[in-house]
């Protein structure tokens, strides 16, 4: 197994970065990021890649076609799995386009980017465009801060000690396990996603074109239920769905979890300047063709953050720019391995969850060894 490229991060430690005040003399970090935004920009790195876009949404429709062919020819087989499981496949593939749309990497226009992420997300995906864009907003303007990122939030799985140590009974008992439980439970995902759209465009927080997401979300759900328990029997058009959810919240949580998690946590108040706040708490994955169709792009997580509004397809020669530039600014920059990755996810949850039921000030070691 191979070992992650990085100064900054001991494999499966949570850790948090205390930062100081700059010592006088130090380079301006606006400038230090100026001067990299600067140098990708030249290389006609930000430029628009429509034609790219456009592929990559006509072989998806072609893809989606043949699913729903041969869901008519195959009729009541149980062989209608394996398209239930292409097509969450597939539909996750929708769900990087609605993402990259959603940072305005599509189109030149504002608009266009929000028509086209809008419709992906709520009509294809069945997802919450306007959710999505609020949690990911934030969690790009703080990745890895205490209290302001809302991925690593309490919520099945928690991401710090002192969240795992508030978890009581079977709760604590899960938590204390919750590295080797992450990816079996990424398998309730997919319905997870559905139900927050939901919760949100039915909610009474305010929502961006909320009767168009309705409308859209309600008729997506609405036919792909309608058809699948109309053509399958009641129990194969369970099984049918049970998988394709299944399948969709695996692919899409095994693209996010590893660019994050078990990367330094930032205090609230930590003054840490957009470059090394981005670098620091992103971890990128050493990437061959196949892994930038598996990831969406996401496995270029530090390009990602630095550059939102890239294109996927120029984010490869952006990580040479960036890793460079981070070498001669001392910046440590992390890379690893798709499953090394995975087992740095299931060590660091393991790590956080030995906190659970215990007191969230106490050390977990200490408290085994009665000190």
């Amino acid at each position: 197994m191979s070992t992650p490229t990085t100064t900054s991060v001991p494999a499966g430690a949570p850790r948090v970065v205390r930062t100081r005040p700059r010592a006088d003399g130090r380079v301006n970090p606006t400038t230090e990021y100026s001067g990299l935004l600067s140098t990708v920009r030249d290389a006609g790195l930000l430029r628009r890649r429509t034609g790219f876009y456009y592929t990559m949404f006509g072989a998806l429709v072609l893809a989606l076609g043949g699913i729903v062919t041969g869901f008519v020819l195959l009729g009541n087989s149980w062989f209608q799995l394996l398209l239930a499981a292409a097509l969450g496949i597939v539909l996750t593939q929708f769900a990087f386009l609605a993402h990259e749309a959603s940072h305005r990497q599509v189109f030149e226009s504002g608009k266009a980017n929000d028509i086209a992420g809008r419709t992906l997300a709520n009509l294809v995906v069945g997802i919450s465009y306007s959710w999505w864009m609020n949690k990911h907003s934030r969690h790009h303007a703080n990745p890895n801060v205490l209290g302001k990122d809302p991925d690593i939030e309490r919520d099945v799985v928690s991401f710090t000690a002192e969240d795992a140590a508030r978890s009581r009974g079977l709760y604590a008992w899960l938590t204390r396990r919750q590295g080797y439980a992450f990816f079996p439970l990424l398998l309730l995902e997919g319905l997870n996603l559905h139900l927050h759209g939901f919760r949100t465009v039915f909610g009474k927080g305010k929502v961006d074109k909320r009767w168009v997401e309705i409308s859209m979300l309600v008729a997506r759900v609405g036919l792909y239920l309608a058809v699948v328990f109309w053509a399958l029997p009641l129990g194969m058009a369970f099984a049918f769905v049970g998988v394709q959810l299944g399948v969709f919240g695996l692919y899409m949580g095994a693209s996010f979890a590893p660019n994050h998690k078990g990367m330094p946590l930032l205090p609230k108040e930590a003054r840490v300047d957009f470059l090394r706040r981005q670098v620091l708490t992103s971890r990128s994955i050493r990437s061959t063709w196949l892994t930038d169709l598996y990831m969406g792009g996401l496995n270029y997580q530090v390009e990602h953050h630095l550059f939102p509004n890239m294109p996927r397809p120029a984010l490869r020669r952006a990580q040479v720019i960036a890793k460079e530039y981070c070498t001669t600014h001392q910046i440590p920059y992390t890379e690893t391995s798709l499953m090394e990755s995975y087992a740095i996810v299931v060590r660091y949850l393991n790590k956080v969850g030995l906190s659970a039921g215990g007191d969230p000030f106490d050390c977990p070691a200490a408290s085994a060894y009665g000190r």
